[in-house]
């Protein structure tokens, strides 16, 4: 019978599977799942690894999703329907803050800004729509990379030449990116001080899909002198409040 489904089918159908579970899985279960030998379910993982779609953690024998198969899925929410629904918060949350505000997206390991609103009188900065910088650096990016299962952060920075850096400040490891994922994951936002450019912070926090999966975050820059380190809590509560209406809005 799966002799006659064709080999696009087959990886769609791999691709689903994996899209649906919360982490990595063994072999055996995709070949269960979509009807597949194990043999022939070897030579097709090892062809979506090839092309990034999958990736395989040999210690655990386990498969997950790659890079690729997550920028796919977020490919058309990166576009004008995502800009669409979430200019207006932007635009609210400018007015309610009095700072630039920003829309992020991941592409690989970096955070490529969709959107910018600005106050009238805007601070200047190197956050413009279309600028890339690294996610790892970036306040948005990591609000984001915090919503991501372990071993795609792992897939992402597997070593210490993935990392790079623009001040003396941000991490360089992978152990030091996941505890600090982890705090920030734990407060529901994440913070960049001068990782950037010295003496500009930013606090920024994720919108997820029906799944679960990040989608964009939603981030306030300002000049650090000019928001005290008591009033950068309530900003965060306006800006977590922003990324959830914007995960309703993507929920249709």
């Amino acid at each position: 019978m799966s002799g006659n489904v064709p080999a696009s089918t087959r990886t769609l159908r791999v691709l689903t599977f994996l899209a649906t579970q919360p982490g990595p899985v063994p072999m055996e279960r995709i070949a269960s799942a979509v009807g597949l030998p194990r043999s022939s379910t070897y030579h097709l993982l090892r062809a979506m690894i090839d092309e990034g779609f999958v990736v395989h953690l040999p210690e655990e024998k386990r498969y997950g999703l790659g890079v690729a198969a997550f920028e796919i899925g977020s490919a058309y929410l990166r576009h004008d329907p995502l800009e669409r629904l979430a200019r207006p918060l932007l635009v609210q949350l400018v007015a309610e803050v009095g700072q630039t505000a920003h829309l992020g997206v991941l592409h690989g390991r970096e955070l490529v800004y969709l959107l910018k609103e600005q106050p009238p009188r805007p601070v200047t900065l190197v956050t413009d729509v279309g600028v890339r910088l690294p996610a790892t650096l970036t306040a948005s990016g990591r609000a984001l990379l915090a919503e991501l299962p372990a071993a795609q952060v792992r897939a992402l920075f597997p070593g210490p030449e993935s990392f790079v850096r623009r001040t003396d400040k941000g991490p360089q490891t992978l152990t030091q990116l996941r505890r600090l994922l982890a705090d920030e994951k734990r407060q529901g936002f994440a913070v960049e001080d001068s990782f950037i450019s010295p003496g500009v912070s930013s606090v920024a926090s994720a919108a997820v899909d029906h799944a679960g999966h990040p989608v964009a975050a939603i981030s306030v820059t300002f000049r650090t002198d000019a928001v005290p380190p008591a009033e950068r809590r309530l900003l965060a509560h306006r800006i977590r409040q922003a990324a959830t209406a914007l995960t309703r809005r993507l929920h249709g």
